[in-house]
C-alpha cells in the first residue's frame, strides 16, 4: 500500500484542481492512503471525496512562523509518506519536502536559475503552453502525477462530490420559482474584479432580457462592496441578496441548486465547472487566459478576455510596465466594456438557459 501527501498551499481554485491527483492515483492504486494538506478556508471543494483520506489543515498566517513550519514537518516525518506531490511549490512546501523523509517528492522546478536546491527527488519542468481543453493549471498537475507512474487513461475534470443529506437540502426556497443565475460581483481579489459600473450594466441587460432569478455571489467580508453595485442596478426587482453562502461549502451547496454561474474568474467557476453547471468567465487582463480556462467550448463553458478583443494591445508594453498592470489593472479593465461583454454573454445565456 502506498501513502500519498498532497501539499497545496494556496486559494480555492488551486485546491479543487490538485484533487485529480488524489483522483487519479486512487483509481490506479484504491488501496494506497492519499492525504491532502491545504489551507483551512478551501476545505469546502474536496471535503466528501472519497479518493481523500485525510485532510490536513493549515492556516496562511501561522505557517509563515518557523515554530509552526517545523512543528508541521515534525508531523509529516511521523506519517512516513511514499510520495509528496507539491503542485504550487511555495518556500514552505518546498522545505517540507526536503525534510519530510519521503521516499519520492515530486514538484515544479523553481524559475530562478539558483532556486533548485534539491527540495525534490523529482523536479519537474512547469510547461510553457497548454496542449489541451483541460488548460494549463490541471495539465501542469497531470505532469507531476505522471513521475510516479503510468496513470493513463487520465480524467482530467476536477470533481465535487456532495453527500445525499447535501443533495436534500433546499436553499433556494421562494426563488426555485425561476431559473436562478449565481452572479460573481466581485472577484477573490480587486486585480481580479471588474468595474462596478460594468457590473450593474451587465446585470440590468440580464435583468431586463431574461426571466431569471439572480443571486450575488461575493465573500464575507466584500458585502458593502456587492452592495454598492446592487445600489446602481436598475433593475433590482429579480436580484437576489437575502440568501448567502456563509462558507464555500455552503457555496458549493447553492451552487449545485442553481442553473448557471456568471463570474470574474476564480475559485468560484472552477467549483460551477465541477459540479457540471454551465459558465461564464470575465477574466482579469492580467491573467493568463490558457492557464486557467478550463474545459471551454464556446458553449457551455464561454469566457472573455481583453486581449482576445484587442490581440495587440499588450505588444507595446515593457516588462516593467506589465508588473504595473498586474498591481493595478483597473485602467486595462476599463477598456473590456460592457459592449464587448454583453453580446458574448447574451449567446451564452441563449444557449444554457
Amino acid at each position: 500500500m502506498k501513502k500519498v501527501l498532497i501539499i497545496q498551499n494556496k486559494r480555492i481554485g488551486d485546491v479543487l484542481i490538485s484533487s485529480v491527483i488524489a483522483n487519479n492515483f486512487k483509481a490506479k492504486y484504491p488501496d494506497s492512503e492519499v492525504h491532502f494538506m491545504a489551507y483551512d478556508f478551501t476545505h469546502g471543494v474536496i471535503e466528501n471525496n472519497p479518493n481523500i483520506d485525510k485532510i490536513i489543515s493549515i492556516n496562511d498566517k501561522e505557517l509563515k512562523k518557523f515554530s509552526v513550519l517545523l512543528k508541521l514537518i515534525r508531523q509529516i516525518q511521523k506519517e512516513k509518506y511514499d510520495i509528496i506531490f507539491d503542485p504550487y511549490s511555495k518556500t514552505q512546501s518546498r522545505i517540507i519536502c526536503k525534510f519530510s523523509g519521503a521516499k519520492q517528492t515530486i514538484g515544479h522546478k523553481s524559475r530562478k536559475k539558483f532556486g533548485n536546491w534539491g527540495y525534490y527527488t523529482n523536479p519537474v519542468e512547469i510547461s510553457k503552453e497548454k496542449t489541451k481543453i483541460c488548460g494549463k493549471a490541471i495539465e501542469d498537475r497531470i505532469h507531476l502525477l505522471n513521475q510516479a507512474g503510468d496513470f493513463e487513461p487520465i480524467d482530467y475534470e476536477p470533481k465535487i462530490f456532495l453527500s445525499e443529506a447535501e443533495k436534500k437540502e433546499d436553499l433556494l426556497g421562494k426563488y426555485s420559482n425561476k431559473k436562478v443565475i449565481v452572479l460573481g460581483v466581485l472577484g477573490s481579489t480587486p486585480q481580479k474584479s471588474m468595474p462596478y459600473e460594468y457590473v450593474a450594466e451587465m446585470v440590468d441587460f440580464i435583468a431586463k432580457k431574461y426571466d431569471v432569478n439572480i443571486l450575488f455571489n461575493y465573500a464575507p467580508h466584500q458585502k458593502t462592496e456587492a452592495m454598492k453595485i446592487y445600489e446602481m442596478c436598475k433593475n433590482k426587482e429579480n436580484i437576489i441578496v437575502d440568501i448567502y453562502a456563509q462558507s464555500i461549502r455552503d457555496f458549493v451547496k447553492l451552487m449545485s441548486q442553481c442553473n448557471l454561474l456568471v463570474s470574474n474568474e476564480g475559485g468560484t467557476v472552477h467549483i460551477a465547472k465541477a459540479l457540471h453547471k454551465p459558465t461564464f468567465t470575465i477574466f482579469s487582463p492580467y491573467v493568463n487566459k490558457d492557464h486557467w480556462a478550463s474545459f471551454e467550448d464556446g458553449k457551455f463553458h464561454h469566457s472573455v478576455h481583453l486581449l482576445e478583443m484587442k490581440p495587440d494591445l499588450f505588444d507595446s508594453f515593457t516588462f516593467e510596465e506589465r508588473k504595473k498592470i498586474e498591481k493595478n489593472p483597473d485602467e486595462l479593465y476599463k477598456q473590456l466594456t460592457p459592449e464587448m461583454i454583453i453580446p458574448e454573454l447574451d449567446k451564452f445565456l441563449q444557449h444554457n438557459l
